[in-house]
């Protein structure tokens, strides 16, 4: 069953990424480095307890170490008729890049932007960085690419996406699209 998933391969990925050794893991999770060693290299199958203490220290769910080539991203395609609703956030106008006051909030772990793209500031590539992010399209059309892949999006569309791609987004028709965004802090 370990070999099946990669379970191994997937817990000595996510020890590499957070730089730490086996004897850090050790040190945190009461186990030894011998037993550790068993997992990543498939070894020995550990019991579920054993799972969830070294997801814990890793900070994944442990149902990650079972799931089969995760998707990157996921895009949700409008379904129905959208339901107006009046809020705070959709009466900003002329602005291309709003941030609410938000940075009074502590230990939150996210932060909403309302984005409009036009002709004249489209185009700029952000950067990966480790995090999470969700966008809703509220108006227009638009193009993401997501480490040269490229997702066109739609009013009501969604996408949710590892910031750790990089990002470009391109107005595709029209003059202007309006898209809100919340990204992991």
């Amino acid at each position: 069953m370990m070999r099946e998933y990669g379970i191994g391969e997937k817990l000595k990925t996510l020890r590499q990424q957070k730089k730490l050794t086996l004897k850090d893991v050790a040190t945190r999770t009461g186990f030894s480095v011998a037993l550790l060693s068993q997992i990543e290299n498939n070894n020995i199958s550990p019991p579920i307890s054993t799972l969830s203490k070294l997801t814990k220290v890793f900070d994944v769910k442990i149902g990650s170490l079972f799931e089969e080539g995760e998707p990157r991203f996921v895009v949700m395609r409008r379904y129905g008729k959208p339901v107006p609703v009046a809020h705070p956030i959709m009466n900003v106008r002329n602005a291309h890049f709003w941030v609410p006051n938000i940075h009074g909030m502590k230990n939150r772990k996210m932060t909403p932007y309302l984005i409009t793209l036009t002709a004249d500031n489209q185009g700029n590539s952000i950067s990966g960085r480790e995090g999470e992010s969700f966008i809703h399209v509220v108006k227009g059309r638009f193009e993401i690419s997501l480490d040269g892949i490229d997702v066109t999006l739609e009013e009501g569309d969604s996408l949710y996406f590892d910031t750790s791609m990089a990002q470009v987004y391109r107005l595709k028709e029209g003059t202007e699209a309006t898209i809100l965004e919340v990204r992991t802090t």
